[in-house]
Order: C-alpha cells, then sequence, then structure tokens
C-alpha cells in the first residue's frame, strides 16, 4: 500500500491519493508492504500485514465537516482500536475557508477530531496522539490516512513549541489533537514519524508570510524534535536509515528557494526520497510545512 502524491489513488490497487499537485519529486511513498487487497468497513478502505495496519477514508463534499470528520476519526479508532496509531496524514478541502457555521475549516476538522478522540480514549486522550499532519486541498474531498500497529511507540514533543493539544483558545475552541513524532521501536533501530513541521515557536507562527526566514525556522524545529526523539540532529543515521520528505509548498514560485535550502543545509541528503507539494498550510500565514517518515534509524 502507497500513497499516491499528487494523485487522486486507487485504492483498490493499493494506492491511495492526497488531491494535491505534485510539483517536484519522488510520487509514490511506500506505507506498508505485503498487503493484499483491502477490506472495506465504513467510510475505511484498510489493508493488514501481520500486525499492521493501514487504511484510508475519503468524504466527498462534506457539508458539515466537524460532523463528517469526528465519523470517520470515530472508525478509524474502532478499527484500530486493537492497536496502537502510528501516524494519521489529513487533506482538508479548503482548509483555510469558513464553513457554514462561520468557523474556520481548519478549526472545525480540528473540533470534530478531538470530540472522536476524546470519546474513544476519554479525558486524558492527549496521552494517545500520534504523529499528524493537516495541509489544505482544493477539491472537495476529505482524506484521511492511518497507519497502526502492535510496536511499543513513545509520543514526543518540540522544547520549542507548546504541544498542540495545548494551545490556547485562540486556535480555535478545540486544540489540534496530534504529537510532534511518533517513534516506533524496533530491535537496535527506530522508526519516526516527524509530524508537519513549520514556523512556530510557542504556539506563534514566527515570518509570517516570508518564506525564506519560515523555513529556516522549520528546519530548527526539524533538527529539535530528531533530538527528542533519540536520533540527535540528523534526522536519522545508518546504513539501513530510509527518509521521504514530504514538502508542502502555499506557494508554487517557492519550489526553487525551498529545495536549494533543503540541499543547502543538508536536510535532505544522498539517497533520501523527496516530494514537493503544493498545498494550503492550516496558518494562512504559514508558507511552507515539512514532514518526515525515517525507517530503520540508528539510535543516537
Amino acid at each position: 500500500m502507497q500513497f499516491d502524491l499528487g494523485g487522486n489513488g486507487q485504492p483498490d490497487e493499493g494506492l491511495v491519493g492526497t488531491g494535491l499537485p505534485l510539483l517536484s519529486g519522488d510520487r509514490l511513498e511506500p506505507l506498508v508492504r505485503g498487503v493484499g487487497s483491502p477490506e472495506r468497513t465504513g467510510p475505511l478502505w484498510v489493508w493488514k500485514a501481520g500486525a499492521t495496519m493501514a487504511g484510508y477514508a475519503e468524504v466527498e463534499r462534506p457539508r458539515d465537516l466537524e460532523g463528517a470528520t469526528q465519523e470517520v476519526y470515530s472508525e478509524v479508532l474502532r478499527i484500530s482500536g486493537h492497536l496502537t496509531l502510528y501516524r494519521l496524514w489529513n487533506f482538508v478541502p479548503d482548509i483555510n475557508g469558513t464553513g457554514p457555521g462561520a468557523l474556520e475549516n481548519y478549526r472545525a476538522f480540528c473540533l470534530g477530531r478531538s470530540i472522536a478522540f476524546e470519546s474513544a480514549f476519554g479525558r486524558g486522550f492527549t496521552r494517545n496522539l500520534p504523529a499528524a499532519s493537516a495541509v489544505g486541498t482544493a477539491g472537495d474531498i476529505l482524506r484521511v490516512v492511518f497507519l497502526a500497529g502492535d510496536c511499543p511507540v513513545r509520543h514526543h514533543e518540540n522544547p520549542s513549541q507548546l504541544p498542540a493539544y495545548e494551545y490556547p483558545q485562540e486556535h480555535g475552541p478545540r486544540s489540534p489533537s496530534f504529537s510532534r513524532a511518533t517513534v516506533v521501536s524496533g530491535p537496535g533501530t527506530l522508526d519516526a514519524y516527524i509530524s508537519g513541521t513549520s514556523s512556530v515557536k510557542g504556539h506563534e507562527t514566527i515570518a509570517p508570510g516570508d518564506t525564506a526566514r519560515q523555513v529556516y525556522c522549520t528546519f530548527e524545529n526539524l533538527r529539535l524534535i530528531s533530538e527528542a526523539c533519540g536520533m540527535g540532529a540528523s534526522l536519522g543515521t545508518g546504513a539501513a536509515c530510509k527518509r521521504h520528505f514530504k514538502v508542502y509548498l502555499r506557494n508554487e514560485a517557492d519550489l526553487a528557494l525551498v529545495s536549494a535550502a533543503m540541499a543547502k543545509q543538508g536536510i535532505v541528503r544522498p539517497g533520501d526520497s523527496a516530494s514537493y507539494l503544493r498545498a494550503d498550510i492550516c496558518r494562512s500565514a504559514l508558507n511552507v510545512e515539512i514532514e518526515v517518515a525515517v525507517r530503520g534509524a540508528e539510535r543516537a
């Protein structure tokens, strides 16, 4: 089962889409190997490989984004309930727009997601929040992708950022429900799923609208969360280490600037996979967001 980055995907063929234009880089990103045909349960396609599970849901033209999000997440949490969530990806239609209730679409999404987590785990649900990202699509389909399994995990926070689930109410009626990274432990190595990372310190946007300054703040945050995950500041090393970067850009014109900065700062190294996608970011003042999947990294 793979991400079809830049495409709409064919779930029955093991491809899940993002609905985003691919500007440059790798189109496919493997999520789970060795799976067969998916099963259908409610809005979900579900793939299984041993004790690993992945799933994909899409809801067309959700008039009630809060309700649609709560419904999808409730089913994700039900079907994966005997496992631990490793990572979630969300592709939200018109993320910076306003829905019928005059609430920004991202905030409506966060509200529905938070209610679903609280319903499943109770008031202490924040202890169970995995890494995640949420970016905006120009289409009208809400897409949610998840990865879960039975391996031990630890969720980590960036010391320079307030945990997203503790954001003050100025960011919406419910805080975003995710951790900055989730580490899945293996024998001698680790897999790290680093959430969508951007130019935020504390809970405030740094350098609003300034892509050149934002990208370097984002790099600093990536290094800090890498250290918190036990990989040093290098986002993973080792002969078996494989890394895939998804770089979301609000403005296509920023592709050259951001890709050059990634190379100059050594964020992307030879042998890495990277995909640059055109997407709206959850805050209208942010122009860039970067997420990383690190597999088979040595412990620092």
